[in-house]
């Protein structure tokens, strides 16, 4: 009986020091702010197949994802070694031998034990040789102690077989082709019968050592994600992904100030985070060289609320955070000013995440923080000055806004005074911005040669705010968005059209949540549309000549998903497409979202723009950079100038290769 005893004191200890340092984690949870991420089950339950059975976004970076496939499908299977040492250890007689233990279950614990080790060999290769650049800033001694764990578990598992097919008797043991050579090894040294058999007992409880270490190791390591992946994916956001979340307009403070004014599954991400650094190497302001990590930001709110958590229980809990602590300083001093303003909400962090973890909405929060605080750059107290005074970003009065007009020989409808099939939402860019007024106009005598009825708002539109509720000034974005929703309120029309992707979110996605739900187009899809009618005619053979590689913009392609209709106007024109390795989802952003077009370079090593450039001529063949949005039109022109490789390629828009 002394053997049931001890592994249950021992479990017991386990356990409990396990279950408080779980507690300590999660407390803050329980009285986090709520938020609905219980619908949809059935779908919710769905995208567990994709991101937690196929690995599908683990394997984008293959080597990693095969690796992580064998590890984590061998812990599944060698659960039933676990089972079966501490159900025999507690319960003398117990035994899986009736559902396989002795035949399959012994057979697929072999082959997964070989399995699983080359899945931790693989992954000391990655951390210690390979060394990714997207490990920086990650704990690597964290990740060296949990790799050294699961050594520990499957070697004195293996051993604790051996020893015991050594010491004769094991019926399992034609079922186990590794442990039955060591086996052979084992007796080749003297191991047999008792001293065998009282080898296999020492690493039985060498065995539920190593496991009960590492059940109360991970409540303080990175691989809590173990535990909280899978409800991570599980709840992870189904909604529109361009909408983002709408303060109680009654609240006090609409930014968030305070990490454990979290709601609950903002920090559950916190905790889920593996700290694998894909989120930092798809990020364009990381790449820039400016001081935003999306990994490191989240380690940080990850760590200032354990800090916090682990203080209030040493002391009285706090109703509000002490003066200097981390929470009271979290904007300013867990996560620098300088950090969130490098964001460019372009979303790849959270795209390329495996576990769904939300960091632009946080950052979007704490933005808002500042805004309230006044804490805001010069750019865009100078940019949001523009918007309050002229409803647009570049100081130019209403009147102004279709000027761009004047440059046709036909009269654009006034959607405020006719009936009109599109309303053309144009934009800031598209109508104030001289290098890209051009191609404004050349997208209006292809609607106009189309025989597509269509008008424009002229000075009754505004800004979409799109940009400007990313920036964090939530009451200057409902004041532009009102003032829009009540201009369109006012015209009768079937569909929107705009040709920049920022107003596309914000009219598609933002707006519905104030009551106004249209349907909008990005003019690439109506371009389409009208080939496919016959009413474009497509360019003369001999016109359509070179290369053309392709820009996904962040909020037509990740936010909108628009990433076909670009691709086949080009296809159906007769271009050659090459495309850039980071393409579609995955897509790197030009640098001007989220109000980045309104800051400027400090600190910046290499523009997000430039190095799309070179990545473009790093294709050898493409001499034609095409585009769909206005901003990009801006950045990556200035970007091929900057470079000086106007004589290699050349920043097009969509309309203008139909030329």
């Amino acid at each position: 009986m002394a053997k049931p005893l001890v592994l249950a004191a021992l479990m017991l200890l386990a356990f409990s020091f396990a279950g408080y340092r779980f507690f300590l984690r999660l407390r803050p949870m329980f009285s986090a702010p709520g938020i609905d991420r219980l619908d949809h089950i059935g779908e919710r339950l769905w995208g567990l197949v994709p991101n937690v059975l196929l690995h599908r976004r683990l394997l984008n970076i293959r080597y990693s994802g095969i690796l992580h496939a064998m590890i984590f499908s061998s812990f599944i299977v060698l659960f039933t070694a676990i089972v079966q040492a501490f159900g025999s250890g507690l319960f003398p007689g117990f035994s899986l031998a009736p559902v396989g233990g002795n035949s399959v279950i012994a057979l697929l614990q072999d082959v997964f034990a070989v399995v699983i080790m080359i899945g931790v060999g693989m992954a000391f290769y990655n951390r210690y040789v390979i060394k990714p650049a997207r490990f920086k800033g990650s704990n690597n001694k964290d990740a060296t102690v949990i790799l050294i764990l699961v050594t520990g578990v499957v070697t004195s598992m293996l051993l604790e077989f051996s020893f015991h097919i050594a010491a004769g008797g094991d019926p399992s043991a034609p079922w186990r082709p590794l442990s039955s050579t060591i086996a052979r090894l084992l007796e080749a040294l003297g191991f047999e019968g008792e001293s065998a058999d009282r080898a296999a007992h020492v690493f039985y409880w060498v065995h539920v050592c190593v496991i009960l270490s590492f059940l109360t190791y991970i409540p303080g390591s990175k691989h809590l994600h173990m535990f909280a992946a899978i409800p991570n994916i599980f709840l992870r956001n189904i909604g529109p992904k361009g909408q983002s979340r709408t303060p109680d307009p009654k609240a006090a403070h609409i930014g968030l100030s305070d990490v454990r004014a979290l709601d609950w599954k903002g920090m559950l991400d916190l905790y889920s985070c593996t700290e694998c650094g894909r989120c930092q190497a798809a990020c364009p302001a990381y790449a820039a060289g400016l001081p935003l990590s999306p990994k490191i930001l989240i380690m940080n709110m990850r760590d200032a609320l354990i800090d916090e958590t682990v203080t209030h229980t040493a002391t009285a809990p706090a109703a509000v955070p002490a003066a200097g602590s981390n929470l009271e300083a979290l904007v300013g001093s867990v996560i620098s000013e300088q950090t969130l303003w490098s964001c460019t909400t372009c979303r790849a962090c959270m795209e390329v995440c495996p576990l769904h973890i939300e960091h632009v909405p946080k950052i979007i929060d704490m933005r808002r923080h500042m805004v309230e605080e006044g804490h805001v750059t010069p750019g865009i107290q100078d940019a949001m000055a523009s918007f309050q005074q002229y409803g647009n970003s570049f100081k130019k009065p209403p009147r102004m806004r279709a000027k761009w007009t004047s440059g046709l020989d036909f009269k654009i409808k006034d959607a405020r005074k006719e009936e009109v099939d599109i309303l053309w939402f144009v934009g800031d860019y598209a109508s104030y911005d001289p290098r890209v007024q051009r191609i404004t106009q050349t997208v209006a005598r292809l609607l106009q040669k189309a025989g597509v009825d269509f008008g424009i708002l002229y000075d009754a539109e505004q800004n979409s705010g799109n940009d400007v509720r990313r920036v964090g000034d939530e009451g200057l974005f409902q004041t532009l968005s009102e003032h829009n929703i009540e201009a369109l309120g006012n015209c009768s029309f079937k569909r929107i059209m705009t040709t920049d992707p920022h107003s596309l979110n914000a009219l598609r996605q933002e707006y519905p949540a104030q009551g106004a739900e249209y349907e909008v187009v990005h003019y690439t899809q109506l371009l389409l549309e009208l080939m496919r009618e016959g009413k474009i005619a497509k360019a003369a053979n001999e016109k359509v000549q070179g290369t053309v590689t392709y820009h996904d913009p962040c909020y037509l392609g990740r936010y909108n998903n628009g990433f076909e209709p670009p691709r086949q106007i080009m296809a159906e024109l007769g271009y050659k497409l090459h495309e850039m390795a980071r393409c579609r989802e995955n897509s790197f952003c030009c640098g001007a979202g989220g109000g980045r077009i309104w800051q400027d370079d400090t600190g910046v090593k290499e523009r997000p723009s430039e190095n799309r450039i070179r990545e473009a001529l790093a294709l050898g063949d493409a001499t034609i950079f095409a585009v769909a949005c206005p901003k990009d039109l801006v950045m990556y022109t200035a970007a091929v100038q900057s470079l000086a490789v106007e004589d290699k390629i050349q920043v097009k828009d969509i309309a203008e290769l139909f030329a």
